[in-house]
């Protein structure tokens, strides 16, 4: 028996629906919403992710709150524009989720059994293989990754490729040689640089990333975290020069500049 709470839930869910129903008809409609489509949605719903991993990162509930809100209406949108055009609903995409949640943890729903993470990781990519299994390829952990990181940020990817390559036994015997790696790749990165060959020096650039990646990956580090607390900790800094400065900041000669930056990373502290 459903509990209040629950049914507060529900009434609401189906509310919000109701209204991203009623923003997408075509005539009473509202214009933006009514000229949307999965394409042109693609920018949103990315954008609202980060927004909720930044609300994660500063630790702030109501911001949270709101931006899960916000890609919430994006899955809403999604799933109206498919109903529109006969594909699925919301409902479809529900059920969907909800029986790979369960296909994808027998130890919880099936056999009722603890199991370490470790397990569990490996058990997760065992059903996923099944799911969507790759008849007679001969390169089947590549093909799998192309899929995986086919919808992922290239820094993201790496990551994906890096840890994929590692559990299969390729992978470095100590993080030394990947230093060593990195300096490599940084001196032939210089050598394209200096020789102005463009083309070649993207490549280089993105072999020091992908290198860079891997030390993240051996020490535990998390990139996304790294760069953007370096985001944060710059404009900081950047907001303190501003304030300190008179006039335009593109106006003020480079010593200038540099004085308050030092001055920024002595008072910030950070």
């Amino acid at each position: 028996m459903k509990n209040t709470n629950q049914i507060n839930t529900e009434e609401k869910f189906h509310k919000l629906i109701e209204i991203v129903s009623t923003l997408r008809e075509p005539i009473n409609g509202c214009p933006w919403d009514q000229k949307q489509t999965h394409i042109s949605l693609i920018p949103y719903v990315l954008e609202e992710a980060h927004e909720v991993a930044h609300a994660i990162r500063e630790g702030n509930p109501n911001e949270l709150r709101e931006e899960l809100g916000d890609l919430l209406l994006q899955i809403i949108l999604h799933a109206e524009i498919a109903k529109e055009k006969n594909l699925f609903d919301m409902k479809d995409i529900i059920e969907v989720i909800t029986k790979k949640l369960i296909q994808r943890h027998p130890h919880v729903f099936e056999n009722k059994r603890k199991i370490s993470l470790e397990e569990v990781e490996n058990s997760w990519e065992k059903i996923k293989n099944k799911e969507r299994p790759l008849n007679n390829s001969k390169t089947p952990i590549s093909d799998r990754l192309k899929l995986k990181i086919r919808p992922q940020p290239s820094t993201k990817a790496a990551l994906i490729i890096s840890k994929k390559a590692s559990q299969n036994g390729f992978e470095w015997n100590k993080i030394d040689e990947i230093w060593d790696k990195l300096f490599e790749e940084l001196d032939e990165l210089k050598n394209a640089l200096k020789e102005k060959k463009s083309s070649e020096a993207e490549t280089e650039l993105g072999d020091v990333l992908f290198t860079l990646i891997n030390i993240a990956r051996w020490s535990k580090l998390s990139i996304d975290n790294g760069l953007a607390k370096t985001n944060q900790r710059f404009l900081e800094r950047l907001a303190y020069i501003e304030e300190n400065i008179e006039g335009e900041l593109n106006s003020q000669p480079k010593e200038k500049i540099q004085k308050y930056w030092n001055l920024a990373k002595v008072n910030l502290k950070h």
